[in-house]
């Protein structure tokens, strides 16, 4: 189809390699030329997909202990020229750079370092760099870059390939969920930096937090309202309990489970509460 955007080139560099070797083999299948860094580019030879390696474009290895592999001009030209200006292909041509249709990437695992109780130090070296600035790069210049940031998005790219490419509506549709996805890991690591490093405390001077959408809810506060329920990053709470029975539960039910839980969890036995427009109506230990 005319609107779509044909993927002839890639560049590849994940953390989560799930499911990364069989989707080289489907971008390889479908003609792409795959650039990659590191461990990544080996996974990819290993799985006899072909790969050309960061290093090889860009004219300089990979260094500090990989801090530096992709911050470099003939990477960064290709993923943010905006290939509807005759001027920016132009400069393209003249700096001898290749654009990029397509950027895969996802970011070192911060949040989880973190919560596995890992030290300054090893939590430090999981702030990742290059990433965001890829992820970033590519998300702005949506209109001549697709950027996949999960292995979940995996399948829909399949069948982009398989139609001829991306659409300008999918490629928004993707870019706005890279930015979710930087803006979570930034908010992760500032107050983290605060909190922990700088010594703020659980108080500090600054306080972020980013929510995910979990379900649409039944109703509002009445019945006329709408209302949805969304859960940040850490999970647990309610927002991650399974719900054994009964029908869709609407904000009101989750306002009087809430209550349930609280009054419940006041006994140091196991407890029972019955809610009622938020107020215990009776509890049973």
């Amino acid at each position: 189809m005319a609107d779509r955007l044909p993927i002839k080139r890639a560049l590849v560099s994940v953390y989560d390699k799930t499911g990364l070797a069989e989707l080289g083999q489907v971008l390889a299948e479908a003609g792409v030329e795959i650039v990659s860094t590191g461990s990544t580019a080996g996974v990819l030879r290993e799985a006899g997909v072909p790969v050309v390696g960061v290093e090889e474009v860009t004219g300089f290895p990979e260094c500090l202990d990989g801090r530096v592999k992709t911050l470099h001009p003939k990477i960064h030209a290709g993923i943010l020229a905006d290939r509807r200006l005759e001027s920016h292909n132009q400069q393209l041509a003249e700096l001898d750079v290749a654009p990029f249709d397509l950027v895969i990437t996802n970011l070192y695992p911060f949040i989880e370092t973190v919560a596995s109780g890992a030290g300054m130090e090893e939590s430090v070296e999981q702030i990742d760099i290059g990433g965001p600035t890829m992820v970033r790069a590519a998300a702005k210049n949506h209109a001549s870059v697709a950027v996949i940031t999960a292995a979940r998005q995996y399948a829909g790219l399949r069948t982009a390939l398989a139609e001829g490419g991306t659409t300008l509506e999918e490629r928004r549709a993707l870019a706005a969920a890279a930015f979710r996805h930087t803006a979570e890991y930034d908010v992760a690591v500032a107050g983290w930096m605060g909190e922990v490093v700088v010594g703020e405390g659980e108080f500090g001077g600054w306080h972020g937090a980013t929510y995910t959408k979990v379900a649409d809810l039944r109703y509002g506060e009445n019945s006329h309202q709408a209302a949805a329920l969304y859960r940040d990053a850490r999970g647990g709470g309610l927002a991650g309990a399974q719900q054994l029975h009964g029908k869709e539960m609407s904000y009101n039910n989750y306002v009087d489970a809430d209550a349930a839980h609280r009054a419940a969890y006041d006994f140091d036995t196991p407890a029972v509460a019955i809610i009622k427009h938020a107020n215990p109506c009776g509890i049973a230990v």
